[in-house]
């Protein structure tokens, strides 16, 4: 038997979940690893920054939960770093971050950074306004970020092409969403249900509701499962890496035919 068929149609009826291989890849592009940005006195004026690293709140609308709040602090010197407090406009403790609980981006011929991550629910009285985190380091030196937080829950993708369940003849070259309002940017994830729900491909931001995909991708034979985060900005200076952040409902596809097919 083939890789599609009745076990692949078993497989995309599964309940989705976000496997932390996209939550790694999500988390690095949310917090700077695509750019290089170090010490503060490269980020003159951006609150988001301090000597200690960087700071941002993205307000997330994701499948299946209430909106959150995704606080990170993304920073070189991980080794000092004593605590992580997350404060409300109004100075009320929001959330500490969990120094166990990190992604490490390995970047070459720079120091490692680590992304310490949480997700918290987006309290009921919940008011745009500057957040801020306090850092704590091993010596007690204290230092502060802060980012503008505007309360809103960015609509999550829609009509996606292939569509949930669609079996293709043909591997696609293009994968399409249709636009989302208030999204200026877009970032696509694809898994191999077959592979252990590996993920396969992570996109660079576009800034169009489609993207071409790299030969080699997909291949035939094949069940994949795809997201889109859709963000409204990018490395805003008030804002952050963005604001509003939303995750689409998995669409799964499969395509007919063998690995081996030309």
């Amino acid at each position: 038997m083939g890789r599609s068929g009745d076990v692949a149609g078993d497989r995309r009826h599964q309940s989705f979940r976000f496997p932390a291989a996209i939550l790694l890849a999500f988390a690095l592009m949310a917090s700077g690893g695509r750019a290089t940005p170090e010490p503060a006195a490269e980020k003159i004026g951006d609150p988001h920054y301090s000597d200690a690293g960087f700071f941002d709140i993205h307000v997330c609308n994701w499948p299946g939960r209430p909106l959150f709040f995704m606080p990170l602090f993304s920073t070189t010197r991980f080794s000092e770093i004593k605590q992580i407090d997350v404060f409300t406009p109004a100075g009320e403790l929001l959330v500490e971050l969990d120094l166990n609980h990190y992604r490490t981006l390995r970047r070459e011929k720079k120091p490692d950074k680590r992304v310490f991550i949480r997700q918290v629910d987006v309290p009921p009285a919940a008011a745009d306004g500057w957040y801020y985190a306090r850092i704590t380091l091993t010596d007690n030196e204290v230092f502060t970020a802060k980012d503008y937080v505007i309360i809103y829950t960015l609509p999550q993708v829609a009509g996606q092409s292939p569509a949930n369940e669609a079996e293709l003849a043909e591997v696609p070259a293009r994968l399409s969403w249709e636009p989302v309002s208030g999204a200026n940017y877009y970032e696509v994830f694809i898994r191999d249900l077959w592979d252990d729900d590996k993920l396969v491909y992570a996109s660079e931001l576009l800034n169009k509701p489609e993207i071409e995909l790299p030969p080699g991708v997909l291949k035939k034979g094949g069940t994949y499962s795809w997201v889109i985060h859709a963000r409204d900005t990018d490395s805003h200076i008030l804002l952050g890496d963005f604001n509003h952040g939303s995750m689409s409902t998995p669409a799964a596809f499969s395509v007919t035919g063998s690995p081996d097919s030309r």
